[in-house]
């Protein structure tokens, strides 16, 4: 066992606290290490991420894969470009069906 210093701002202690309190009996310790595992589980995921979008040019009625909002016609929406990555998000697989966003759901993406 190792002995570590951390310096943490007053929300990081209340909610390491209140963590620690509701799952781990109080053991900070326990707390730090699952929150560890849990971030090491999701970053290493291996699969399909979003690298962009493109623009559609609708030619009938469609709707956000995201958000589920229905467009006409003539309406614009964009079509994820996939690339090889790892993240939390990921997809195991590339989608089989048809895979538009709305500008709203795009730029709450991080891409």
């Amino acid at each position: 066992m190792q002995r570590l210093n951390f310096t943490f701002d007053d929300d990081t202690v209340a909610l390491l606290d209140a963590i620690s309190r509701q799952y781990y009996n109080g053991n900070k310790s326990f707390t730090v290490r699952a929150a560890l595992e849990s971030l090491a589980t999701h970053l290493g995921h291996e699969g399909w991420v979003i690298a962009g979008y493109t623009p559609v040019e609708l030619d009938r009625q469609a709707a956000c894969h995201e958000c589920g909002a229905s467009y006409r016609s003539g309406d614009v929406l964009y079509k994820p470009v996939f690339e090889r990555g790892h993240g939390a998000s990921v997809l195991t697989s590339l989608p089989a069906e048809s895979w538009l966003a709305c500008p709203t759901c795009i730029n709450k993406q991080d891409v």
